[in-house]
């Protein structure tokens, strides 16, 4: 990103600017005044604390104006502050003007499982070819979609964003802001339920991606849903399907899973093994969601395989950590819910160790009324025979436990209190050993990253 301060304010429609704001230039946007940077354009936001009470450290750590709300009192006059009805709405409508400025091809992913995933994917493809700029971590809602968009280069050609939701709306309107070319959906699951009571209306909001797809643009879908096949009807746009099955445009086979990697062939390119450096049969739809898409944009073939032999995952995806014991850690511990959580253990409950196998499951947020029932369906994955002890953590996965003790052994099966992360932490540095494996999985307000940093060999 690169605007005059004057340009900004016209684009948020402030037309009456003092004439030196023409000489001061804007490198980025940040709301976080410990992250901003040198020249940026500070956003203060309301949350849990105002972002007006740091706009002066933002100032000294770098920024060279801010936005300021109307109805805040004490407008400064040391720096520039553009006076503006609602900060997150005029970065909003800063966001649509700048992408409209640089009018790169816009691909949008959703979907309750693998998006993060897909999107890291998708763009490692496309860096193949193009200028490509993504979603940084998880930045995918009304804040972090028109933030991603400002951290465009004037060079961008493609832009890859990612899109969360936790409620109906949500996602047609960071759709409609961003007005993409190209539309992914990986999966409906429970995530959010909570919210939305079922998976059709969950099926009903991840759809929404698909109320600002441009009339010449692509929608592509997990092909082995029927609730996306049932509102697929509904779209207009050409569309395109992957998946597990001959129905759809295309599939995988020969699905070959190790520790640290996946091997696969698809239909469309015969006798060529596709590999990705994650566990799971499940990341192999991601793999062809991101397939789809570079397709759709002419990738080499050849350069698709390269590219999806070495793209790298976000942090604390499925990744392989070493622990102090000289075990090896499963990192999954940035969310959960019931479909991930069962992909994540059968996939693990696979691989080839010399010791014993330790699950650590979290509770998994916002399941709603069903969240013990849904708890203990895990049950049905966890077989003694493959996983040595389970260690559970949170009120929810009290369910869980009591659903295992026709299964395991009394002295197998541990639970904890969210807040006895020391004691479960200590209890599992006696157990293991350099020839374990140990699967961290939780939902993030668990806050498992507690017991992996604990049980992580530092770097």
């Amino acid at each position: 990103m690169k605007m005059q301060l004057t340009e900004i304010a016209n684009a948020i429609g402030i037309d009456d600017v003092p004439e030196s704001w023409q000489e001061i230039t804007i490198a980025n946007v940040e709301f976080d005044s410990r992250k901003v940077r040198p020249n940026s354009l500070f956003i203060p936001l309301k949350g849990q604390r105002d972002g007006h009470d740091f706009v002066d450290n933002a100032i000294k750590n770098g920024a060279v104006a801010t936005l300021w709300a109307k109805d805040h009192p004490n407008v400064p006059s040391a720096y520039p502050a553009l006076i503006v009805d609602d900060p997150l709405a005029s970065l909003q409508k800063l966001a649509v003007y700048y992408l409209r400025k640089i009018n790169p091809k816009v691909v949008a992913i959703t979907g309750s499982n693998g998006k993060t995933t897909t999107k890291d994917m998708t763009a490692s493809l496309l860096e193949t070819q193009f200028n490509v700029v993504k979603t940084e971590a998880n930045f995918n809602n009304e804040i972090g979609v028109p933030v991603t968009l400002l951290n465009m280069n004037a060079n961008t050609e493609v832009v890859v964003v990612e899109m969360g939701m936790d409620r109906p709306g949500q996602l047609d309107f960071l759709s409609k802001m961003a007005q993409p070319d190209t539309v992914v959906i990986t999966m409906i699951g429970e995530a959010h339920i909570e919210f939305f009571g079922s998976r059709d209306k969950i099926a009903d909001a991840k759809m929404e991606i698909t109320d600002g797809l441009k009339e010449d643009g692509l929608f592509i879908y997990n092909g082995d849903e029927p609730l996306l096949r049932e509102r697929s009807k509904q779209v207009e746009q050409q569309q395109y399907t992957f998946g597990s099955n001959a129905a759809d445009e295309l599939f995988a086979t020969n699905i070959q899973t190790a520790r640290d990697h996946t091997t696969f062939e698809i239909n469309l390119v015969p006798n060529q093994t596709y590999e990705i450096p994650m566990i799971g049969e499940y990341n192999v739809m991601n793999a062809l969601a991101a397939i789809a898409v570079a397709k759709a944009y002419h990738i080499d073939p050849a350069q698709t395989v390269a590219a999806l032999r070495n793209f790298r995952v976000t942090h604390n995806r499925t990744e392989w950590v070493s622990g102090k014991n000289g075990e090896l850690i499963l990192s999954d511990v940035y969310n959960s819910n019931p479909t991930a959580a069962k992909e994540v253990i059968s996939s693990f409950s696979q691989t080839e160790t010399k010791g014993k196998r330790f699950v650590v499951l979290g509770d998994m947020l916002e399941l709603g009324e069903q969240s013990d029932e849904m708890h203990a369906s895990l049950r049905a994955y966890l077989d003694p025979q493959l996983i040595s002890e389970v260690y559970l953590v949170g009120t929810h996965m009290k369910a869980l436990a009591e659903g295992l003790k026709n299964k395991y052994e009394a002295n197998q099966i541990h639970w904890y209190a969210v807040n006895e992360e020391t004691q479960l932490i200590e209890d599992l540095q006696v157990k293991l050993t350099n020839q374990d494996e140990v699967l961290i999985k939780g939902s993030h307000g668990i806050h498992l990253e507690k017991v992996l940093s604990a049980l992580q060999k530092a770097e």
